[in-house]
């Protein structure tokens, strides 16, 4: 092939995979504020002050998704610390700090404009409009959810022939029912309160300000990632809680956009550099 031929042929490809994005993008990306229309987003408040690691909630999420349940009297999972899995949607820890033991329940943190509907191309996760962020059976099984999420939630069934993500969908069916999320109905000490999450963001400062040497003077999720609908109140700083404390207060789903705009101008950019320079070229062939 000659050198112009082969420029040609290169030009006209890259500009028809740089138009790609440009048909695609309108069906694959939706933008963050579309995904925060409800102004009446619900939620939990855990209170970890109140927590005894009694792990009811953790059998009760179980139970009410069919998953085998734990034995929760098994006080030596606390030597490790655990992450949600396919098998637990919910997990409690235990954590050693300055002020003593620490129990936190963990589980997706529903995030008002999560990365992960950002990331999914075939809208298999979903943000409901109260809140729940939920996932069918659209998903093509890409992963983008897990690296996106910031918090490492949802979970791949590697070891199925068929298999799913898996994560907490905030008892979303139950919702439906007019039903409380399970792990809140069965909390001995209300160290889960389910509601309204203006109502519990308001509650949670009304407990700060009634007892300060009680809390950490920071409500976790109120704000990080553009905030989410589990919100936590902590004796100690999350820090020592294994929470993570770099995540600003930007939604992902905002840096997935920049990102996309950036490709799409690169491959609008690109198809259009090599189409000059097979012009030049031609020019300096016909002048040999």
């Amino acid at each position: 092939m000659k050198r112009r031929d082969f420029l040609k042929a290169l030009g006209i490809g890259l500009m028809g995979i740089g138009m790609c994005p440009l048909l695609g993008k309108a069906q694959i990306f939706r933008e963050p504020e579309e995904m925060e229309k409800s102004p009446e987003f619900m939620g939990v408040l855990v209170d970890t002050t109140r927590c005894i690691g009694c792990r009811a909630c953790e059998a009760a999420c179980a139970e009410s998704h069919g998953l085998p349940v734990p034995d929760i009297d098994d006080i030596s999972v606390f030597k490790t610390s655990r992450k949600p899995s396919t098998q637990q949607l919910t997990v409690v820890n235990r954590f050693e700090t300055e002020k003593g033991e620490v129990f936190v329940k963990t589980q997706c943190m529903h995030c008002n404009q999560p990365a992960c509907v950002t990331a999914c191309l075939v809208k298999a996760f979903q943000k409901q409009p109260y809140a729940h962020v939920t996932w069918d059976k659209n998903c093509m099984g890409c992963r983008f959810c897990m690296y996106v999420c910031p918090f490492d939630i949802p979970k791949f069934e590697y070891e199925k022939a068929i298999p799913e993500i898996k994560k907490c969908d905030f008892c979303f069916d139950r919702f439906k029912k007019g039903m409380i999320p399970a792990c809140v109905e069965v909390c001995p000490q209300e160290a889960l309160i389910f509601g309204k999450r203006r109502d519990l963001l308001h509650e949670a400062k009304t407990r700060i300000y009634k007892d300060p040497d009680k809390y950490y003077h920071h409500i976790y999720g109120e704000n990080e990632v553009g905030g989410t609908s589990f919100l936590y109140l902590s004796k100690v700083p999350f820090e020592q809680i294994r929470f993570r404390t770099d995540l600003g207060t930007t939604p992902y789903s905002k840096y997935q956009k920049i990102f996309i705009d950036v490709v799409d101008l690169i491959f609008i950019l690109w198809p259009v550099t090599m189409w000059s320079l097979y012009e030049l070229t031609k020019k300096e062939v016909g002048n040999e």
